[in-house]
């Protein structure tokens, strides 16, 4: 999520973000990474599918430079763990 995000920074989660309205474009979302067991991804909504999944990318231009949809696919929603309400870059 460079360079909103840096790695190794600490980011504060509302769980319950998304219980009554589902992500929409342009919400950072905390994520179960859909092809690494135990791997939790932050990134950032650019759409959501007709079907309602999630295409998620990260802030960093270069598509090398960033693991997400573009590789992997969308997301399902129930992927997501919650929103991403604040940092604290160490």
């Amino acid at each position: 999520m460079v360079p909103t995000h840096a790695d190794g920074d600490d980011v504060l989660v509302d769980p319950r973000a998304y219980r009554r309205r589902p992500p929409q474009e342009g919400h950072i979302v905390l994520a179960s990474h859909p092809t690494v067991a135990n791997t939790l991804i932050v990134k950032r909504v650019a759409r959501v599918e007709p079907d309602g999944r999630l295409f998620v990318v990260g802030d960093n231009p270069d598509p090398l430079a960033s693991t997400d949809s573009r590789q992997f696919g969308a997301i399902r929603v129930e992927r997501v763990q919650g929103r991403v309400t604040a940092r604290f870059p160490w």
